[in-house]
């Protein structure tokens, strides 16, 4: 299992076209993947479970990944939130 903290920076928070992108990276591998904020844990390849959570700016996050391909996973994801500003 990889598990993983970020910080999200970005003045809007995960809204839709970020959330739309997180959930096409998940959804590219096979690892149960989950988005955790404020004690609710969503399916990251969800796009109505990420909205629903309402992420904004300065908020904590946590994602897990579990399965065969967690780690690229994880590092994809990363990437993901790096090109579209969400963390530093």
């Amino acid at each position: 299992m990889e598990k993983h903290e970020y910080n999200i920076t970005a003045e809007t928070g995960i809204h839709a076209r970020p959330a739309t992108l997180l959930v096409q990276t998940a959804s590219k591998f096979n690892s149960d993947i989950t988005l955790e904020y404020q004690e609710k844990s969503v399916n990251l390849k969800s796009i109505m479970g990420v909205m629903s959570l309402g992420v904004g700016q300065s908020a904590s996050v946590t994602i897990t990944a579990d399965g065969d391909d967690e780690k690229q996973a994880i590092e994809a994801i990363t990437e993901t939130l790096k090109q579209e500003g969400l963390i530093d």
